[in-house]
């Protein structure tokens, strides 16, 4: 009879055992899962600055008096006399 109480008790015991081990790793697991979450939102991050970098570089780049500029000096281009310029209607 006491015997059949202490494996019952053993038993529950193991599993209560088990049962903390289980809940630890599953802890432990979520921790490395939020650590490799902020890792990335720290890159998400650093990526939207860069993005954010190279739009503003793009514009500059892009405007109209920078491309006339790089026109006249880098590929010596001049604006042709306006009564040779030739419109086209679509």
């Amino acid at each position: 009879m006491l015997t059949g109480r202490y494996l019952g008790l053993g038993g529950l015991i193991l599993v209560l055992l088990i049962s903390a081990l289980a809940v630890i790793y599953s802890k432990y697991q979520s921790r490395l899962i939020f650590i490799d979450i902020q890792k990335q939102e720290r890159a998400l991050d650093q990526y939207e600055v860069e993005w954010g970098q190279l739009q503003l570089e793009l514009t500059t780049l892009a405007e109209q008096n920078r491309v006339e500029q790089v026109a006249r000096e880098q590929l010596k281009l001049v604006m042709p006399l306006r009564e040779r310029i030739v419109y086209i209607k679509p």
